[in-house]
């Protein structure tokens, strides 16, 4: 099971609240937690990512483990702890402004 905190405003359009679980066979990347949250949550298509590109919407950022994994590929492994669901993996909604 992965363990996935979403922001608020995402919950609230998932009609969810606190963590969500997804079962998603390994490999597990960001881009099949993704696709399996947008499955399970279809009010999410086009929230976190590009309905066409499939890349990450601006001001939205990943963090698993204490890292950005912002930038990382879609298609690398996430770490062991959020594929074993010891760790869950956050979607934030950044913050801009000056």
């Amino acid at each position: 099971m992965i363990r996935l905190q979403l922001p608020a405003h995402l919950r609230t359009l998932a009609q969810v609240s606190g963590e969500v679980t997804l079962d998603v066979a390994a490999p597990v990347t960001l881009a099949s937690i993704l696709d399996a949250l947008e499955a399970r949550y279809p009010t999410l298509q086009g929230t976190i990512r590009d309905h066409v590109t499939k890349k990450r919407r601006p001001f939205v950022r990943f963090f698993a483990c204490q890292e950005d994994l912002s930038h990382e590929a879609t298609d690398a492994l996430l770490p062991t702890a959020v594929a074993e669901g010891s760790e869950p993996l956050l979607i934030v909604g950044a913050i801009a402004g000056g």
